[in-house]
């Protein structure tokens, strides 16, 4: 599992190794289907170091082609102090699709919720939006599929599971963490599209909290987004801030909810600035 292995980059199945590949030590890519024939590219890689006795911590990445090498260089170059940066060596799970694009159109159906089309936000272009709420089949492909799959392949501490996901990644994130709590130990909330899922996310969140209130759980979540974000028509900012102040007051139940802007960054640049915060998070 730590010999050297290659990752294809964006293109032809048949490309020439010799322009279309780059490789990674203790990292490969391999294909999965869901239960309703939905296929995806998984990238994954192995620390290399020894696992721990409970087995190593997790990642799963969504949007797995957009940050990997990024998510994976930054892992590997702090973990080797982990005593002066607070990251641990950790498995890291992208889940990406067949295409090997950093945001497949196919996340439209995979991370959103199955809300009525009336109460989607208007298309830029102005077209009808793409299939959409596919968010619960999805989650059942993880937790069903790719994680017993990880688990067999690699010792894996279930209690140091995390779910990272940007955008609309994000919103998914925090739909798993309302409605499956127990799923992951920690959640990472990179400027969540809010937008997209009223009222059905704020319903959600109302059930979590409840939830919480009468079962404590010991969970961590870092929400997180670029200072350019804010203003209409999406409001992200204001949105983002607002909900982790109604989370904040579960820290008493076991939630501890962080939250963080980055000057000067807008909607894509905030996911590399994430990077790091990220891994610090899922290290808590």
């Amino acid at each position: 599992m730590h010999s050297e292995v290659v990752l294809p980059y964006a293109g032809s199945e048949a490309a020439d190794e010799k322009t279309a590949v780059i490789e990674l030590r203790g990292a490969r890519q391999f294909a999965m289907h869901s239960a309703e024939g939905r296929e995806y590219r998984i990238l994954m890689s192995v620390p290399e170091c020894e696992a721990p006795a409970r087995g190593y911590p997790v990642i799963y990445m969504l949007d797995g082609h957009a940050v990997f090498n990024t998510v994976l260089d930054a892992e590997r170059a702090q973990s080797r102090r982990s005593d002066k940066t607070g990251v641990c060596p950790s498995v890291i799970v992208g889940i990406g699709y067949p295409s090997r694009l950093p945001f497949s159109p196919e996340r439209q159906y995979d991370y959103t919720l199955p809300v009525p089309a009336g109460n989607l936000p208007a298309s830029p272009d102005g077209r009808p939006r793409p299939e959409h709420g596919g968010a619960d089949a999805f989650l059942r492909f993880i937790e069903e599929a790719l994680k017993p799959r990880i688990e067999r392949e690699l010792p894996i501490d279930r209690g140091r599971q995390t779910l990272f996901g940007h955008s609309l990644g994000g919103l998914f994130a925090l739909h798993v963490l309302f409605t499956r709590p127990d799923a992951f130990r920690c959640y990472i909330a990179g400027s969540p599209s809010l937008h997209w899922a009223q009222p059905l996310i704020r319903e959600e969140e109302a059930l979590f909290a409840r939830r919480l209130r009468e079962e404590k759980l010991e969970l961590n979540l870092l929400i997180a987004l670029g200072e350019l974000e804010g203003g209409a028509p999406f409001h992200s900012a204001q949105n983002a801030r607002a909900l982790h102040e109604r989370l904040e007051e579960l820290r008493e139940f076991g939630l501890n909810a962080k939250f963080r802007v980055f000057e000067e960054e807008n909607h894509g640049s905030t996911l590399p600035a994430l990077v790091s915060p990220m891994l610090r998070t899922a290290a808590l």
